[in-house]
């Protein structure tokens, strides 16, 4: 019995060596390690690449680890087939050069199915896609503004042929026995980009983006290798101010943000209930230009008893009683005003960040020219698409007040009063850039850019 317990002890004691030298090798694997920007900052930190076993040791996946001692950890390393400790012990390395992966989104499955998060998760899933085939990662996917574990993953096989045999299994895979809600990486990103109705260079660049997000050390490599010549070429960076903030505007897709670049701001968005089903935007504006600096920017679907307004500061409680005091009442009905749900605050925030994106590439002043694209009359302006010099020419299409974008479009006449009919779903769903306190006007008071060497204030600062 003595030597039983002996027994299983050792085997524990490996069992857990096994794990951390697993753990380190994914720290240094070519699918983590050239996307890690910190640990790349220690790979590079010397020549000979050498990094400190005990800053590795210190990492949030070792801590169950750090009880049994660095000298513990630094004899587990030794073992490992891929990397190297040093003489004196203290430093672990690569043994081979680090090659850029290839195919890394054709050998990626997404898998839904795992409920909420618990302590040491991350591992089990890791032993549970092991039993199919050798894994580079498993990428727990999370709410951007929570963090919260969405029950879902990102999992990269070693080979194409474990990625086929995972999607065909019979029985299909499942989780605390119910069956998973699984697909190749490819399928999800195909799904995702029909639900949102993109097409061409849009839904190429939200394909990119979940691909790949953040920092990449061969595309750096890449762009140190040419001297800068690469961007020189490109055409100068847009940039945005939003709430306090400065972010890249991309501009492929007609203007959009990364949501990973949009600060969470909490206690910028109020919420109103009770007007039932019928609200023009100068009810809400108009009573809070006086006090406000910059006009808010309101979202309200026409038929709903609620809306959104975003400011472009925390409230205070004087702010919110301020507007509580002064908008009491909407389409003729009692109103009551709440500070917004953290995740509906969210949603907003990056609804909000979009929209501002894309008043910022019509701009005249971003694209050369008198006018540039849009000119003075933008899309939506008084000079239909293009007054001098933008696209249409003289007058744009429409002349004055008509054609494409000129004047109020149908939403904007009805909010201010009009009699524009409402046409489509796409007309229903209202989402208002801020603007003057008294009209809806498509592309008013747009944000200000930049190029990358100029910060400049926008009105979503």
């Amino acid at each position: 019995m003595a030597d039983a317990v002996v027994a299983g002890s050792a085997e524990k004691t490996d069992d857990m060596k096994l794990q951390a030298v697993r753990q380190v090798e994914f720290y240094f694997a070519d699918a983590n390690l050239p996307y890690d920007k910190f640990m790349w900052s220690l790979h590079t930190a010397n020549t000979d690449h050498w990094v400190p076993i005990s800053t590795v040791a210190s990492f949030k996946r070792m801590r169950e680890f750090q009880g049994q001692g660095i000298e513990w950890v630094t004899d587990a390393l030794r073992s490992s087939t891929e990397l190297e400790v040093d003489t004196e012990g203290k430093n672990i390395r690569r043994r081979t050069e680090v090659q850029e992966p290839k195919g890394q989104f054709d050998r990626s499955i997404y898998a839904k199915g795992f409920g909420s998060e618990e302590p040491g998760l991350q591992r089990k899933l890791e032993q549970y896609f092991e039993k199919f085939g050798k894994v580079s990662a498993v990428r727990m996917r999370r709410m951007d503004s929570t963090k919260e574990f969405k029950g879902s993953v990102f999992v990269e096989f070693s080979d194409f042929k474990t990625v086929e045999e995972f999607l065909n299994a019979d029985p299909k895979p499942s989780w605390d026995g119910k069956e998973l809600l699984i697909m190749s990486k490819e399928a999800y990103v195909d799904m995702k980009i029909k639900e949102k109705g993109l097409t061409g260079k849009a839904a190429n660049i939200r394909r990119d983006s979940i691909t790949r997000k953040g920092f990449d050390a061969f595309r750096e490599m890449r762009q140190a290798k040419s001297g800068g010549k690469e961007k020189s070429k490109a055409k100068p960076e847009v940039w945005l101010e939003f709430l306090g903030n400065k972010i890249r505007v991309q501009e492929e897709d007609g203007g959009s943000v990364l949501s990973e670049d949009v600060p969470r701001v909490k206690g910028v968005t109020l919420k109103f209930a009770g007007c039932g089903g019928e609200v023009s935007f100068d009810q809400i504006k108009r009573p809070l230009k006086e006090y406000f600096s910059r006009s808010p920017f309101v979202k309200y679907a026409r038929g709903e008893d609620t809306g959104l307004v975003g400011f472009d500061k925390v409230l205070k409680e004087e702010d919110i009683a301020y507007v509580r005091e002064n908008v009491k009442t909407l389409n003729d009905k009692p109103v009551t005003w709440t500070l917004a749900e953290e995740e509906e605050e969210r949603e907003f925030e990056l609804e909000r960040a979009n929209s501002a994106a894309k008043r910022a590439l019509t701009l005249p002043d971003t694209r050369g020219g008198r006018g540039g694209r849009g000119g003075a009359g933008g899309r939506g302006g008084r000079g239909g698409r293009g007054a001098r010099g933008g696209r249409g020419g003289r007058g744009g299409r429409g002349g004055r007040d008509g054609g494409r974008g000129g004047g109020h479009d149908l939403e904007a006449k009805k909010d201010a009063g009009g009699d524009g009919d409402q046409t489509g779903e796409k007309r229903k769903r209202a989402v208002e850039p801020d603007g003057g306190h008294d009209v809806g006007l498509r592309g008013q008071a747009v944000p200000s850019i930049a190029s990358a060497s100029k910060k400049v204030k926008t009105d979503e600062s």
